[in-house]
């Protein structure tokens, strides 16, 4: 998927809720109590966010989505399912592909991920999901060419989105009452999260020049 279809699939998701919030009662309260009532919903949202994994379309809308939708807790268990399944899709898709057909899918920032996760081994899994030193699609297609194994990116995926998956969904949950303690630290873990980002960078890149240039 060309970066300009991707482009397209995120603001498609974007005008269909903006058009659902003009004509429905769009507060926090009645879209959840929405959800409630449809049984299919979480198994739905979890499919969908899978395949747009899958797609490279970005996760933080959808995950700031589900806090809305399922509320802070479940928002996040739905969130982290529905990202390892589809990171774990993507992984298997690269492996199956190869190298060259990936690079064209998904971009030159894939030979920086390969770089990294070859020089740091198992633990760099871990690391990239907690610190997003590069986008987690990126990731995701990168790590299917490497040597990491596959119970290994799994279970590194799904720990170490933990935090950022709690970040944009605690948004998604406090978008009733921003003042309230749910939405600011959700604000607060994910400026953290990113400034963690920042440093991390700044401190790995005099030592792997090709990381440098991919990031």
């Amino acid at each position: 998927m060309t970066p300009r279809v991707r482009f397209g699939v995120l603001v498609a998701l974007l005008a269909g809720t903006a058009a659902l919030l003009l004509t429905q009662d769009a507060s926090p309260t009645a879209v959840r109590e929405a959800v409630e009532a449809a049984p299919a919903a979480p198994v739905v949202f979890v499919v969908l966010y899978a395949a747009l994994t899958v797609l490279l379309v970005p996760g933080a809308v959808g995950s700031t989505a589900a806090g809305a939708l399922f509320g802070a807790f479940w928002g996040t268990a739905l969130t982290v399912l529905g990202a390892t399944i589809g990171a774990t899709a993507a992984f298997l898709i690269a492996r199956s592909l190869g190298r060259a057909q990936i690079e064209r899918m998904a971009g030159p920032k894939i030979a920086g991920v390969d770089r990294w996760l070859t020089d740091r081994g198992v633990g760099a899994v871990l690391f990239l999901r907690l610190v997003p030193l590069f986008p987690f699609s990126a990731v995701n297609y990168g790590a299917g060419l490497t040597a990491v194994p596959l119970r290994t990116y799994v279970a590194g995926t799904a720990i170490g989105i933990l935090p950022g998956t709690v970040a944009f969904v605690g948004l998604g949950a406090g978008l009733d009452d921003p003042g309230s303690a749910t939405f600011l630290g959700s604000l607060g873990l994910l400026v953290a999260l990113s400034g963690a980002g920042v440093v991390a960078l700044r401190v790995t890149r005099p030592r792997h020049d090709g990381v440098e240039r991919a990031a």
